[in-house]
């Protein structure tokens, strides 16, 4: 199967899940619509497809995987709601469309993010087909991810704290970003019950793959074009905040996302089946969105 075969699949699947959630009819309805209106934006679905091929390459229907794939993907857009409030980034854009907070104020948004964090939680926990011990120990896994320690840490070196130097870059990028992807691989490899060895490279991979997406961000922050991007070119600038662009230049972010390529390649590089790892991190090089 091709990749981009392989990856409408998952996209298919993700999509599918995550529009059945909040559906219910409730007095509280416009909560409802403020979550599916972030949470159904689109976007690439990266972290949740990377949950699903690893859950596929350890051996089983990656089907199965969806509950802990889409539990990612509702923590993502919490945060990316949270992030894009006026007491934080300040966006007017997300992946083209009126930020959630413009369209339903500030207080809907934060309560939207709210509530998504927990009904994570309740699909990892309530996911069929797959043991307790392998629930809870995805559970641990998110949980450690996107608390004080992971992404929420990693958003407050980014708004309370000044980092301008390439060694807190790295820590804040690993944080706010790259855990959360690290986790997305580790989860699949938890559903699978994936080997310790081939876990560790999964993680390898995954750590590689985070940094050069963050800095590849910074890179389209600075060259991007906005229609494609999804939001405003620059915004980094006009907040004051310093980026990998700014400390180490362009040409250097160049090589420097090659580079974390080529390491995420060579981690699977040994697994019969890695075209699909291979081709995901060669994109990331190119994207422009």
């Amino acid at each position: 199967m091709s990749y981009e075969t392989q990856y409408a699949a998952y996209q298919q699947g993700i999509e599918g899940y995550l529009t059945g959630l909040f559906t219910a009819e409730t007095p509280y309805k416009k909560l409802y619509e403020a979550i599916r209106y972030s949470l159904l934006a689109g976007g690439k679905r990266i972290r949740p497809v990377l949950t699903l091929e690893f859950a596929r390459l350890g051996g089983i229907d990656w089907h199965l995987a969806l509950p802990y794939g889409c539990a990612l993907e509702l923590v993502h857009n919490y945060s990316l709601i949270h992030d894009d409030l006026p007491c934080m980034d300040n966006d007017d854009l997300r992946r083209g469309k009126p930020t959630n907070h413009k369209v339903y104020g500030e207080t809907l948004a934060v309560l939207a993010g709210d509530a998504m964090q927990p009904e994570a939680f309740r699909l990892m926990a309530e996911a069929p087909c797959l043991p307790a011990e392998n629930r809870l120990e995805a559970v641990r896994t998110l949980a450690r991810a996107c608390g004080a320690d992971g992404m929420v840490g990693g958003q407050v070196l980014d708004t309370v704290y000044d980092v301008r130097d390439a060694a807190g870059l790295t820590v804040l990028n690993r944080l706010k970003t790259g855990v959360m992807i690290s986790a997305a691989a580790e989860l699949g490899c938890i559903a699978s019950e994936m080997p310790a060895t081939m876990r560790a490279q999964a993680l390898v991979y995954a750590d590689a793959i985070g940094r050069g997406f963050q800095i590849r961000d910074d890179m389209l922050d600075v060259e991007g074009d906005q229609a494609v991007f999804g939001k405003p070119i620059g915004s980094d600038v006009q907040e004051g905040k310093v980026t990998f662009v700014d400390v180490i230049g362009m040409d250097a972010c160049r090589q420097e996302v090659a580079a974390c390529t080529e390491t995420a390649k060579a981690a699977v590089a040994g697994w019969p089946d890695h075209g699909f790892l291979w081709e995901l991190a060669d994109r990331m090089v190119g994207r422009r969105k």
